[in-house]
């Protein structure tokens, strides 16, 4: 039952307001005392001409019976404060929790219709940096999310894959390349001729001529120039799906800017029919002046295309091939006026969907100084972050606990889980600065702790062996000890639908810290296994339904959840 869905129909009948209204008005209280859910009365004076106070005094005063899940009603000043039957929620709470284990919080709203989420979009020949965390594991928490509300997720990599860049790493490896030491160095063999070219190029300035050549090779479809083209794209990708398993990181397509070069044509033409297109100094652009926005770039004055142009071609091949819901760009924040105007352009050419293409921006990645170690003095490689992360995870499991079996798989999940965690633990605008210490800390608010959390319940499980066939009493498990733990349960499902509509899975993140952290506090507070069975099995069915919750909170993420740590 969603009873804040039933209370706002409940009140739908004294206020002459929708329940769908209602629900975008009724508030949780941010102290239990005050109830669990508040309806203020404040947007009723006008309609009924009187104050908030006794509009609030009318509506209770008209309730004369109440629903079974209710205790009470109570008016607070303008607010009607409703207070749930603890026994009645805990008890179908819990039950529902153990009922539907990894699909808790899961629903059919989405009814299977598509949503296309752009994300990673790694560029080719250029090895995984720290800059493409954030947009990876947004994502992937985000394809996640979406699924598990009954949408069909359509994961992206929109590859970089084209430009002048791959002229010169074909001239550098004509000049100076050996297949084997690239085939043996892979992407960094790749980033060092390509460093490379960029040094000499400066000494001589040829070397750009040489450049642009090859890349008009690749467009002109020169054999030798798409055989060399083609096994640098199988390189990277053979890279960087290590990295992928890794974060377990998937995707259902990886159509990227080389994929759209034969679908512009059309979209150009329709911009040329429908007025849109203006001259620029030879150039043809989308002029967006009346919008507060640059004009929007679509063909160069030597009439080559740009990042702008195979956008548009992109949008119009995912509707036309998905017809999506939802068309999620999961790109930084820099990107902001280049999705402004693409939207836009989108819209003037008369299509409604545009307003469903939505640019998912995030903030920074760095990392304190001093802490990693890496090939590069300017940037920071994934893979290296990652791999220390593990070993620091592994030192620590090694000092906390060195009879745990399985060590190394643990201290994988532990070191890849503080890294999303620490990444998707704060509003995703925000900037982020990794510290290692900080993040594998056991005791604050990380990954390594909600872990730690649900091995804990995962022990205390294990311990009390079978109670299979023991009637619990639910009674147990509305007393004020457990009644937080099992309120911060009952708002998953809420939770998920929020991290959805705000495209931040951080929303997530904080309330399975919150579920953890009320647990700790429980688990210190209950002695939960003792001699009265019919109580101990309540609280027992207690700690499974949290750590069910945690398990499926972190799976949401991306992380995994260790049974023992």
């Amino acid at each position: 039952m969603d009873r804040k869905y039933e209370i706002a129909k409940l009140l739908s009948e004294k206020t002459m307001m929708s329940p769908e209204d209602i629900m975008g008005i009724i508030e949780t209280p941010p102290d239990m005392a005050l109830g669990d859910f508040a309806f203020p009365c404040f947007r009723l004076a006008k309609q009924f001409r009187k104050s908030p106070q006794m509009i609030s005094q009318e509506i209770a005063s008209g309730i004369t019976e109440l629903p079974s899940f209710l205790d009470r009603i109570e008016v607070k000043g303008p607010y009607l404060n409703f207070y749930l039957s603890r026994l009645d929620y805990a008890k179908s709470t819990v039950r529902e929790i153990l009922e539907q284990g990894e699909r808790y919080g899961s629903s059919d709203e989405g009814q299977k219709r598509n949503v296309v989420i752009d994300y990673s979009s790694i560029n080719i020949a250029k090895p995984f940096h720290i800059g493409h965390l954030s947009t990876t594991v947004i994502g992937s928490s985000l394809y996640k999310i979406f699924n598990h509300l009954g949408y069909n997720s359509v994961g992206v990599n929109h590859l970089g894959d084209w430009g002048t860049q791959f002229g010169k790493l074909i001239t550098a490896y004509k000049l100076w390349g050996d297949r084997d030491e690239v085939n043996e160095g892979s992407i960094h063999a790749l980033l060092k001729l390509y460093v490379r070219f960029h040094d000499e190029a400066e000494k001589d300035p040829s070397l750009e001529d040489q450049g642009r050549y090859w890349f008009k090779q690749i467009e002109d479809g020169n054999p030798e120039a798409l055989e060399l083209f083609d096994w640098f794209k199988e390189l990277t990708l053979k890279e960087v799906q290590k990295i992928y398993d890794i974060l377990n990181i998937r995707f259902d397509s990886y159509a990227g800017e080389a994929f759209y070069n034969d679908k512009m044509a059309p979209v150009i033409q329709e911009l040329e029919e429908k007025g849109l297109l203006k001259d620029s100094e030879g150039a043809k652009v989308v002029d967006l002046e009346d919008y507060g926005m640059p004009p929007c770039l679509i063909l160069k004055s030597d009439g080559a295309t740009l990042y702008a142009t195979r956008d548009l071609a992109c949008a119009f091949y995912r509707k036309k091939t998905y017809d999506f819901y939802k068309n999620i760009y999961v790109v930084a924040y820099q990107q902001n006026l280049h999705f402004q105007q693409l939207f836009k352009v989108i819209e003037l050419m008369g299509y409604e969907w545009a307003k469903d293409m939505v640019h998912v921006a995030f903030g920074m990645v760095s990392m304190t100084e001093g802490t990693l170690s890496t090939r590069s003095g300017r940037v920071i490689f994934l893979e290296d972050v990652i791999r220390d992360v593990i070993n620091r995870a592994r030192e620590i499991i090694e000092e906390k606990n060195p009879d745990l079996p399985d060590k190394d798989e643990t201290a994988k999940q532990v070191g890849v889980g503080a890294l999303i965690y620490s990444t998707l633990s704060n509003n995703r605008i925000k900037d982020i600065v990794f510290d290692i210490n900080k993040i594998l800390n056991f005791d604050g608010e990380t990954g390594p702790y909600v872990q730690y959390t649900h091995a804990r319940a995962c022990s205390v499980i294990r311990k009390a062996g079978d109670l299979e066939d023991v009637v619990p009493d639910y009674s147990e498990i509305a007393s004020e000890e457990a009644y937080p733990l099992v309120k911060l349960l009952g708002d998953f499902p809420e939770v998920i639908k929020r991290a959805a509509e705000k495209y931040e899975p951080f929303y997530i993140t904080r309330h399975v810290t919150q579920i953890a952290q009320a647990f700790n506090k429980y688990y210190y507070d209950v002695r939960i296994i003792d001699e009265d069975r019919n109580r101990t099995k309540a609280r027992l069915d207690l700690v499974s339904a949290t750590a069910s919750t945690i398990r499926t909170g972190l799976a949401l993420l991306g992380i995994e959840a260790p049974e023992r740590m």
